[in-house]
Formats: structure tokens, sequence, C-alpha cells
């Protein structure tokens, strides 16, 4: 960090002694005030529910501006990464700091290959939960099992181990993620394919059978890999605060990722592209395309409970620039799958127009955001709508172990420990229960 000449000055109106504040400035953002000694300066904590104006962490990973839609790893904009790179050379970007050259490329690859396959008591691990149980049930008991089957890589404090676990976790992530689709299916699993890409290699385990042959089609390839590529990392959200905060602990990184993708689950976070899609179903049991303008008058209206799903995004203010790629993706798909009639998607296209049209939702910027678009593309492909969130921990796997290792590697690392502003009881006496 980099301090600024000029300090931040406190001063309280009851006349108490001012108190100045350092200020670092980043690459790129805001300032930050450092109030690291407030509390032993003033006797004082700050009040920041939610962390809007709260820098937890110093970090060279990702970069955010939302005001001008602009979203980096490492410095590479989105839109190149998206269109010039493929998931594991954006892995490499995000846990190395640079795209690998044509070498380091290959060798990264052919080990992420060969770490794919599972520990085959996984099956049996498996078999304790229903058939009905949701996905991301079954994927935090899975990705926090693995601490029980890889113990030579569970110290976070040793180099070796934190790139090995690294490494498994990415490779595996597809591969249980399929193993809770078939499980829910009730079909065989279908073991990892060295010679498949990445993208390729997760369609096959999810929609192969041992009866014919699957050939898995460039278009959905690409498409896939390109919604990996668009969820690798998004800064400080609230599944990546929680791996670091999991992680401050010193736990493993199994059970630190584990803990993401709990938080993930919740409908606010990695369940919004489902909500997208279920808001577009509900659309349709309505009267579809007839009904938009009804549906519309609803979301105008302050004392309709109904809310419009995957538009906008708490931290783009202006286009989400993930939304733009992953909408040239959608109508790739759409086309790809001959869906370009299908009356979801009809119904899904006309929504988006009247969204960048209609001055109530432009003036708000309530543009399409890339659930939307994900979630639409998802289901072209064949993914059920209760796995969309599970492709997203896959896809997202890697920016959390990026993000873990970086924490840990941070001189100024602790176990994390927020403060609170208490107001309950004050201290009083326990009476006999007679007296109660």
């Amino acid at each position: 960090m980099k301090a600024s000449d000029t300090k931040a000055t406190l001063s309280f109106s009851n006349g108490g002694q001012p108190v100045e504040l350092p200020i670092y400035k980043g690459t790129m953002g805001p300032d930050v005030i450092d109030i690291r000694k407030l509390y032993a300066q003033t006797g004082m904590f700050t009040y920041d529910p939610g962390f809007m104006s709260t820098a937890s962490c110093e970090s060279a990973i990702t970069y955010i501006d939302g005001d001008k839609g602009e979203l980096l790893y490492r410095g590479y904009p989105i839109e190149q990464l998206a269109t010039n790179c493929d998931y594991l050379e954006t892995c490499y970007l995000l846990l190395n700091g640079d795209l690998p050259n044509a070498e380091q490329k290959a060798k990264f690859s052919d080990t992420v290959t060969h770490h794919t396959m599972v520990n085959e008591q996984m099956q049996f691990f498996l078999r304790g939960f229903r058939r009905d149980a949701h996905p991301m049930a079954i994927m935090t008991g899975l990705v926090g099992a693995l601490s029980a089957f890889y113990h030579d890589s569970t110290d976070i404090n040793n180099p070796a181990h934190r790139e090995i676990s690294a490494v498994r976790l990415i490779a595996k992530m597809p591969t249980l993620v399929a193993m809770a689709y078939k499980y829910n299916m009730g079909q065989p699993y279908m073991y990892p394919r060295n010679d498949l890409s990445y993208a390729g290699n997760f369609l096959h385990m999810m929609f192969a059978t041992p009866c014919e042959e699957y050939k898995v089609s460039p278009v959905l390839e690409r498409a896939l890999d390109r919604i990996f590529i668009l969820h690798a990392d998004h800064e400080q959200n609230a599944s990546t605060s929680t791996v670091r905060l999991c992680g401050s602990s010193g736990t493993n990184p199994f059970a630190a990722i584990a803990a993401g993708v709990a938080c993930l689950w919740g409908p606010a976070h990695g369940g919004a592209n489902e909500a997208a899609l279920n808001m577009l179903y509900d659309i349709q049991k309505e009267g579809g395309v007839e009904k938009i303008g009804e549906f519309i008058k609803k979301v105008k209206d302050k004392n309709s409970s109904v809310k419009l799903m995957g538009f906008g995004h708490r931290v783009y203010k202006n286009y989400d620039p993930r939304a733009k790629l992953m909408q040239e993706t959608c109508n790739e798909v759409l086309t790809e799958m001959g869906l370009e009639k299908d009356p979801l998607f009809a119904l899904a296209k006309q929504l988006e127009k009247i969204a960048l049209e209609d001055e109530y939702f432009v003036s708000r910027k309530l543009y399409p955001n890339v659930d939307f678009y994900s979630g639409i593309v998802q289901r072209a492909i064949g993914i059920p709508v209760n796995l969309f969130t599970g492709i997203f921990a896959l896809a997202r796997t890697v920016g959390w172990i990026a993000q873990l290792n970086e924490m840990i590697g941070d001189p100024d690392y602790k176990i994390g420990r927020p403060r609170q502003l208490f107001e309950g009881s004050p201290k009083r006496d326990v009476k006999p229960i007679a007296s109660r």
C-alpha cells in the first residue's frame, strides 16, 4: 500500500481531541482511510452494516469500476479474456498473476486434466443424500468431504499444499457437480475423459450415458467455457469474503471453499440466475408474452411484491460488462439448439427489449445482467434450473482459491473479527425461578 501525503482528520463536536488517520492509494479506485488504530485512539468502532464503505483487505486480483461498467482480472478487461482466452488460461492468470505462455498453458492444463477423478468412495458418500436433494446441499457436503480424502494438502501455511489443493479443487469441481446431477437423475456417473477440454469434459460427464457415444458440440463447449470465465472472480463479494473469513482461522482449503459454496447458495448471490429463469416461468404460466405488460406494471407498482430478477446489479451502476458477452453467447446457443422460437426464450427477448427501451428501467439503469443471460444459456444447454448455482460454484472456485492464497500471503493477515453495536439488555442479575 502506498501512503498518501494527506491524512484524514476525525474531529468531534463535543470538543474531544481530533484524530489523524492515514490514507492509502491503490492502483485504481477510491482511496482508503486506515482505521485500524481508531479503537485504541478513541475507544470507538466504525459502524458499516453490509460493509458498504469498508475495504476488508488489500488485493491485486480483481478490479471493478461499477460506474464505468468495467471488470478486470489482474488488469486484463473481461471482454478480452472472454474473447481471446479459455477458462484454464484464466485460472492460471488468477492464481499466478500473469497469463501463461504456450508451455505454461500446456503444463497447467495437463496437470488439471490428470486430477479430475475423485476418490471412488465419494460415490458411497453421495448415496447418503436423498435422490431429490438440492444439488447445492450435495455440493456443500461433497466439497467439505474432500478434506477427508486428501490429508496431504490441507495445511494452508504450506505453499506446496496450497498449490496442489488449488489444482485438485479446480479439477474435481466439474466431476462433483456432474455426479450431483447424475445422482438426482438416477443415471450412472460418467468418468472424466483426459482427451477432452475442461468444458467439453464437463458436458460429457453431464450428458453422456454408457448406452451411446456423446459428441460434444463446439458451440456449447465454448458457451460453457465463457460462462466459467465470466464467473471466475468478482472481487470481495459475499462468498469470497466468506472464504477469506473462514480461511483466516487457518482451516483447510476444502473447508473454506465449502463455506463459499454454502454462501453462494443464497438467492441474493449465486441463486440470481435461478431466480431470473423462475421469473420467466411464472410469466409464462400467466400467459407468456401477452402478459408482459401486466407484469411490467406490477414491477413498477411500489405496493406490489413482484420483482424484476436478472436486471440491475449492486456493484454495476451502468451496464454489466459480462452481460454483453453473455448476450452474444446466448444468441449463438439458441441458434445452435434451434430454440430461437421457443416460447420461453421469446418471452426473455421481449422482456430484454422492454428493459432496454422503457424509460422507467433505463433511468434506473436496470439493464439485463449476466445472470439473466446465463440462466437462459444453461437451460438451452439442458442444465436443470436447480443446478445453475452449482455451475456458478464450479466457475468461482478458482477465484475463491486465488483470494484465499492471497490472504494467507498477506503480512497483515489476521483472523477476521468484526465488531458490533450492542443494543441488548444492560447487565442484570438472575432471580430465583419463583421470583421471575
